[in-house]
């Protein structure tokens, strides 16, 4: 099963907090405090947010965290590669080199074409749609969601 962690799950949190007013400066402890993540998890979130360039950091009295850029601006592909490292489903979908079994794999690019796809999937959403409501009746709950594969080769 395909799953991000729970830091990244907790990233897309705190950062859709702060996307509600994307000007305001806010403390590490006060977004652990809104978001109720421990205020240990949400140093160590904003501290990799900020080596990505997601957040920018302020010191001094009236220091904290911001979002670097517009919330229409960030995507959820940037937030999952600040924490997880490249979006990769298997290791040869984005290296040059691939494996050992590399010569002589055939499904090498098929494995490329779908991890692009998902790329540009998570890359379409942004900080400023993950913050706005979907239904309920519109969320898909332990279904399979078909995409035929023929569309990926187009």
């Amino acid at each position: 099963m395909l799953r991000l962690s729970k830091l990244t799950d907790y990233a897309t949190v705190i950062l859709s907090f702060m996307a509600k007013d994307d000007a305001q400066v806010l403390t590490a402890m006060e977004i652990a405090t809104a978001t109720g993540i421990a205020l240990p998890t949400v140093s160590k979130i904003l501290k990799l947010l900020v080596n990505a360039k997601v957040l920018i950091s302020t010191r001094g009295a009236k220091g904290g965290y911001a979002l670097s850029r517009a919330a229409e601006k960030i995507t959820v592909a940037s937030v999952i590669s600040a924490l997880e490292g490249p979006i990769a489903l298997t290791e040869c979908s984005i290296s040059q080199l691939g494996c050992e079994q590399a010569s002589g794999c055939g499904i090498r690019s098929n494995w490329s074409l779908i991890n692009q796809t998902i790329h540009h999937a998570l890359e379409s959403v942004t900080l400023a749609d993950m913050i706005k409501p979907v239904p309920v009746k519109d969320v898909v709950w332990n279904q399979e969601v078909m995409i035929p594969v023929t569309s990926l080769y187009r």
